[in-house]
C-alpha cells in the first residue's frame, strides 16, 4: 500500500511513520507541500498516486486562530478541501485528524461520534469546517477526533507539547499555574498511531473518536507528569476565567471511543499508563530535577 503522509515533521506523523513502516510511506513536510496550494496538492497526489493520504497538517495555535481566522480556515478548511478533491480524483482514502474542541463542552459524559458538534472558537470552527468538506467531497475518508496529544517529536508549531512544557518550566524554576476546570483525556501519539494503522489496514471509513481512556483536568495531568518524574514542585490550579485565554475552550471534552470498539478493535489503555511509559522512555531526553 502506498501512503502519502503530510505534516511529516510533527509528533503524530513521526509515530505514524513508525507504525506504518510495513507500507510504502511517502512523507512530505509543510515546507515540501503546503496544503493551501491547490495546484501543488493536485500535482503531489497525481505523481505519488497513493492508496491512502494521511493529513496531520493543521494550524492549531488555538488562541492565535482568534486573531488569524484566514490562516486557520486556510489550513484547516481550504487546505483540507484541496486534499479531499485530490483524493477523490485519485480514488485515494483520505485520513484526517480533527479535535475534541468541535464540541461545546456542555455535556457531562464522554462525547460519542453520534453527538452533534457545536464549535465555540475560530480554531474549532475551522476544524469542523474541514470535517464537513471531507464528508462532502471525498467518498472514502477517515476522520479521527482526538484530544491532548503528546509525543516524542513534540509539536513543532507549538514549540513542544504540554508534557515538555511542564517539565521545562519546572526544571527552569518557573511558577506553574495550570487550568483545573477543563476536563480532557491526554493521548500518547504512539498509541494513537498504532490504532490508526489498524484502521488503515482494515480499510475502515467514517468518523472515529480515538484517545487514551480516562479523564483528568490539565492541572491533574501536570501534577501526574511531575509525580512520575519525581520533581517536587508545587502547581497552582487556576480557573479558565483566571487564565484569560482569548479562545473559548470546552469545559468537558472527553471523547468516547465508541466506533473503534464496535469495529472490534481493542480499547486504548488508560492515559496514566501511557504517560508513565512515555516518561520512562529514553527518547524523551529529560532528566529529573529532584
Amino acid at each position: 500500500m502506498r501512503i502519502l503522509l503530510l505534516g511529516a515533521h510533527g509528533q503524530l506523523a513521526r509515530d505514524l511513520s513508525r507504525c506504518l513502516a510495513h507500507h510504502a510511506v511517502i512523507a512530505r513536510s509543510h515546507e515540501e507541500l503546503d496544503i493551501q496550494d491547490e495546484p501543488a496538492v493536485a500535482r503531489a497526489v497525481r505523481e505519488s498516486h497513493p492508496d491512502v493520504i494521511i493529513n496531520t497538517a493543521a494550524y492549531h495555535r488555538v488562541d492565535d486562530c482568534e486573531d488569524l481566522p484566514d490562516l486557520a480556515f486556510g489550513v484547516n478548511a481550504i487546505g483540507v478541501y484541496n486534499l479531499a478533491r485530490a483524493a477523490q480524483l485519485n480514488k485515494s482514502v483520505l485520513v484526517h485528524f480533527s479535535t475534541d474542541y468541535v464540541f461545546d463542552g456542555s455535556k457531562a459524559s464522554p462525547y460519542t461520534e453520534a453527538d452533534r458538534p457545536n464549535p465555540q472558537s475560530v480554531y474549532a470552527m475551522s476544524k469542523w469546517a474541514g470535517e464537513r468538506l471531507i464528508a462532502v467531497y471525498c467518498e472514502k475518508h477517515l476522520i479521527i477526533r482526538t484530544c491532548g496529544l503528546y509525543g516524542a517529536g513534540g509539536s513543532a508549531s507549538k514549540g513542544g507539547n504540554f508534557v515538555r512544557s511542564i517539565l521545562r518550566a519546572a526544571e527552569d524554576g518557573k511558577s506553574l499555574r495550570v487550568v483545573s476546570d477543563q476536563i480532557v483525556t491526554p493521548t500518547n501519539t504512539l498509541d494513537l498511531a498504532g490504532k490508526v494503522a489498524e484502521l488503515v489496514d482494515q480499510k475502515a471509513f467514517g468518523t472515529y473518536h480515538m484517545t487514551n481512556t480516562g479523564e483528568c483536568s490539565w492541572f491533574d495531568f501536570a501534577r501526574e507528569i511531575l509525580r512520575l518524574k519525581g520533581i517536587p514542585r508545587d502547581i497552582t490550579p487556576v480557573s479558565t476565567a483566571e487564565f484569560a485565554a482569548r479562545a473559548r475552550r470546552p469545559a468537558y471534552s472527553v471523547l468516547d471511543n465508541t466506533c473503534i470498539r464496535a469495529l472490534g478493535l481493542a480499547e486504548f489503555r488508560p492515559w496514566q499508563e501511557a504517560l508513565a511509559e512515555f516518561l520512562t522512555a529514553e527518547r524523551l531526553g529529560f532528566e529529573s530535577a529532584a
